[in-house]
């Protein structure tokens, strides 16, 4: 337990204010790179969830029924507050999660995206129309909000992933109750105020922390119509079936496995570039992270061992503040023991330990939540390293003999988040596209995540549901279609018809 004096509580945000919660439970927040307590945050019990979707619930109708454009005009006023902001937010991310600055604030700016692609709901929500489908009939079709819900969010982006679900959200007219990591809350409750200065209605918006117990009440109360999700497998599995169960709508995004393949004719240089970045950059604590990287050949496989090794050994690792970081800590003291214990298990399953971070200490943050960069050699599918998502800065190489085996071992893993290719073969980067188990594929580029104007989502277990996170299947998934057939009589009366209508 820290020495450090506590005078921070983190609350609720509901009903347009901050509240302190009447749960009687509470968590305590760390800085990351002293091992210190920074602040306690209150976890929800069953009162304040109730507070909370009460809250949103009230403030539906009216928001509903605001015009999109007066909707999407809130949304310009809290992206311009996030530029204004951008650097304090980033800031907060740092202090409590730990990765980098340059980091926090590329993740704050992505999140920034979605918000622009909010602002064009009035486009976005426009349905279609069709003129006499019938005799003196017409259809059209429109969009309509489901009411309230719920963005249950992980600790790795708690500015970013928060910023997928609630601004496509409630620009489609939604009210939003969200459910941030209790490891890093003050970025969340920072959004709500300034989503309240840009004029949001009290309750449109609401953030209750806590743990499973605010889960639990948020995925079953009836009156919560959606439910987004980012996290680990088992839980968005978890979440999935117990939400869809009591009649809600649910995207559920799970862990990753992702692969990078370098072929032979790769640019060696830039595709260890682009690993070092991918499998080290927040400290490898990233669902788009690049955890494997299958070399083929072991010609490819022995350069790419070595030159990975070269650029690792000089890998910056020092506290996020410090602005020639490179690699923070890990969140929390408990996922440090965790992927330490990743580790020794790799050692223990006959990998070879190429790089071993386990014994940095970064002078001045003894106490801190530090691992330096971890490179295995002669990974097989049959290690606990390749099989699970480690989410820490542990890169394995596994080697295979030719392309075919390459896009077999990334299609047979149980996760298909994201893969990527390092080619300078345009028919192989156009195979290895059209064949990968993947939902979202990098061809020389090594975490290819959607822009906003697009949707984030993977495949089998790492999807639970049938629509992505942001982009055109955000709105969609945030609004039911109706489709509206209409007759205006003309005085002509053809007596009642009992068979199926028909353009005859």
């Amino acid at each position: 337990m820290s020495k450090t004096l506590v005078t921070r509580t983190i609350g609720h945000f509901i009903n347009g204010g901050a509240t302190p919660g009447r749960g009687g439970r509470y968590g305590e927040v760390y800085d990351p790179a002293t091992g210190e307590v920074s602040a306690r945050v209150s976890f929800a019990g069953r009162e304040d969830a109730e507070a909370a979707v009460a809250a949103a619930g009230a403030a539906f109708p009216g928001w509903a029924a605001t015009p999109a454009l007066r909707r999407a005009r809130v949304l310009f006023r809290f992206k311009e507050l996030l530029d204004r902001h951008a650097d304090e937010l980033a800031a907060l991310i740092t202090s409590e999660h730990g990765k980098v600055l340059s980091d926090a604030r590329g993740s704050v700016t992505r999140g920034i995206e979605v918000v622009e692609f909010a602002c064009g709901v009035p486009h976005l929500l426009k349905g279609s129309f069709s003129e006499s489908v019938g005799t003196g009939v017409d259809s059209h079709s429109l969009r309509q909000p489901v009411g309230v819900c719920v963005g249950i969010t992980p600790f790795n982006f708690p500015a970013m992933v928060p910023m997928w679900m609630f601004p496509v959200a409630i620009a489609c007219g939604n009210t939003f109750v969200l459910k941030p990591s209790e490891k890093d809350p003050s970025c969340s409750m920072r959004l709500a105020d300034l989503l309240a200065e840009a004029g949001l209605p009290a309750g449109v918006f609401n953030v209750l922390n806590g743990d499973r117990e605010a889960v639990d009440a948020l995925i079953r109360h009836p009156k919560v119509a959606a439910v987004s999700f980012v996290g680990s497998t088992p839980v968005a599995e978890s979440i999935y079936r117990t939400a869809t169960s009591e009649g809600k709508r649910v995207q559920a995004l799970g862990g990753a496995k992702n692969h990078a393949v370098v072929m032979p004719d790769a640019d060696l240089d830039q595709a260890v570039e682009a690993l070092m970045g991918a499998a080290y950059g927040s400290a490898g604590e990233r669902c788009m992270a690049v955890s494997v990287a299958v070399a083929v050949g072991e010609k490819t496989g022995d350069a790419l061992v070595e030159k990975l090794a070269t650029h690792l050994r000089g890998l910056k690792v020092r506290a996020g503040s410090d602005p020639e970081a490179e690699m923070g800590p890990l969140v929390t003291r408990e996922h440090l023991a965790r992927v330490k214990g990743y580790v020794e298990q790799g050692v223990l399953e006959g990998a070879k330990l190429v790089v071993d971070g386990r014994g940095l200490k970064v002078p001045g943050h003894e106490g801190g939540f530090f691992l330096g960069g971890c490179l295995f050699d002669r990974v097989t599918p049959r290690m606990r390293i390749y099989r699970e998502e480690i989410f820490g800065p542990v890169l394995s190489v596994v080697r295979v003999p030719d392309f075919e085996s390459a896009l077999r071992l990334v299609n047979e893993h149980e996760y298909g988040n994201g893969a990527a290719v390092f080619t300078r073969d345009g028919d192989t980067a156009r195979e290895f596209s059209a064949r990968v188990q993947a939902g979202m594929v990098g061809v020389n580029v090594p975490i290819p995540v959607p822009l906003a104007f697009h949707s984030f989502g993977g495949w089998k277990r790492s999807l639970f549901g049938d629509l992505y996170v942001h982009g055109p299947e955000g709105v969609h998934f945030y609004t039911r279609l109706k489709t509206i057939t209409s007759r205006w009589p003309a005085g002509v009366r053809t007596g009642a018809d009992y068979v199926m209508p028909t353009m005859k």
